[in-house]
């Protein structure tokens, strides 16, 4: 019972070191380019580069497994992510915040490509829920990156700012290699793996959470900039940004402890969907004199978005290594096309006066997931259980 109280700890410090990497780069983002150089294209690159790794990452987590076994995988991506923010305070130019990118990138892969299949296999009975606080863990890590980080900044410069996540990585990889599970208990048993890419309900899946996390992405890295753009200081639009966390993080938790009572997910994905779309429209509206409600519709929209996209995937099948494997590939192809939303804005933004047109574009994108929402009733994810190929 005690090393499963450690595992419980190691698994929501794992998720607060997921996005710090990301989250901290936006309130900081116009003191980055004016002393690297970057221009808008390059310094989206911060934030796409990492989502893209993420994806590739992603999809490579079967063969990862084999080798490593989850444990060894999950820990690997822990030291990485530590690297990599390390390399920012050591190296403060151009071409090595690119290389930090692809870093952080890649370790933020491996725990997620590998941590939801280990969650459904260690906590079987309450996997949707665990899953759920695991995401909202992931969320309140880039509420504290983006809050914390200008403030570090004052003190200690932007770089050794960014380089001050390395800390809380080391930890949560210390405390995971003793809370981890020995690699006998996570590697394959004999259920044949899944394949994916033959099964359309993956795809669609895919899809989704790929067009939901684009949602996310966009406004991680573009929301900071954007108020700045109207006059706000960089401290002030990274205190925008976490408290838009915040309420992601609290929407999470509510409708992760909600799951038990809505076997039908739809309702809470049409809750939050109108949310993201409301808050679009707001934000493009009126974002200064709405900002309070603006950062609630955002976050109640994307915090609900993110949780409810892995659990819907994760309904479709019982057997945890198959859970593993669409997980892997849903995230893998999800955060590839999420990856195309901050590189969009920031090409848009160095054709156009604000990112006016990127909002547009994603409120339209909202629309599309309710229409794709409706589509994942209870019943058709039980039928489908028996025809996912092998």
């Amino acid at each position: 019972m005690k090393r499963q109280g450690l595992l419980l700890i190691a698994i929501i410090l794992l998720g607060l070191n997921l996005r710090p990497a990301l989250a901290a780069i936006g309130p900081l983002l116009d003191r980055i380019q004016l002393d690297s150089g970057l221009d808008h294209v390059g310094a989206s690159l911060l934030t796409s580069l990492p989502v893209v790794i993420m994806g590739l990452g992603a999809l490579a987590a079967g063969p990862l497994r084999r080798r490593l076994g989850d444990s060894g995988g999950i820990f690997l991506g822990a030291v990485l992510i530590a690297l990599a923010c390390l390399l920012r305070g050591l190296l403060p130019s151009a071409t090595p915040l690119i290389a930090s990118a692809l870093l952080a990138g890649a370790g933020i892969a491996f725990v997620q490509a590998l941590l939801p299949g280990l969650i459904k296999s260690r906590f079987a009975a309450d996997s949707g829920r665990l899953i759920g606080f695991y995401s909202c863990a992931i969320m309140a890590g880039a509420a504290f990156g983006a809050a914390v980080t200008p403030w570090l900044a004052q003190s200690l410069g932007w770089s050794w700012a960014l380089a001050s996540w390395a800390l809380p990585a080391v930890l949560a990889a210390a405390i995971w290699r003793r809370a981890a599970p020995a690699r006998a208990a996570t590697i394959a048993m004999a259920t044949p793996p899944l394949a994916p890419w033959r099964w359309p309900r993956a795809w669609l899946l895919m899809s989704f959470f790929g067009i939901g996390t684009a949602g996310y992405t966009l406004v991680l890295a573009w929301l900071p900039p954007y108020y700045t753009a109207l006059g706000w200081s960089a401290q002030s639009s990274g205190l925008l940004l976490a408290a838009l966390t915040l309420c992601e993080v609290a929407a999470g938790l509510l409708l992760s402890s909600l799951l038990p009572r809505f076997p039908d997910r739809r309702p809470l994905l049409a809750l939050v969907l109108l949310s993201l779309f409301a808050g679009l429209l707001v934000l493009q509206l009126a974002p200064q004199t709405l900002v309070v409600l603006v950062a609630l519709l955002l976050g109640i929209g994307i915090g609900g978005l993110f949780p409810l996209s892995l659990v819907v995937a994760q309904d479709h099948l019982e057997d945890p290594q198959q859970t593993g494997d669409l997980l892997a590939f849903v995230q893998g192809g999800g955060y590839l096309i999420a990856a195309c939303a901050p590189l969009l804005a920031g090409v848009l933004r160095r054709y156009s006066t604000d990112l006016s047109l990127s909002w547009q574009l994603m409120a339209l994108a909202s629309v599309l997931l309710m229409v794709m929402a409706a589509r994942f009733s209870p019943g058709h994810e039980h039928r489908t259980r028996g025809m996912a190929p092998d």
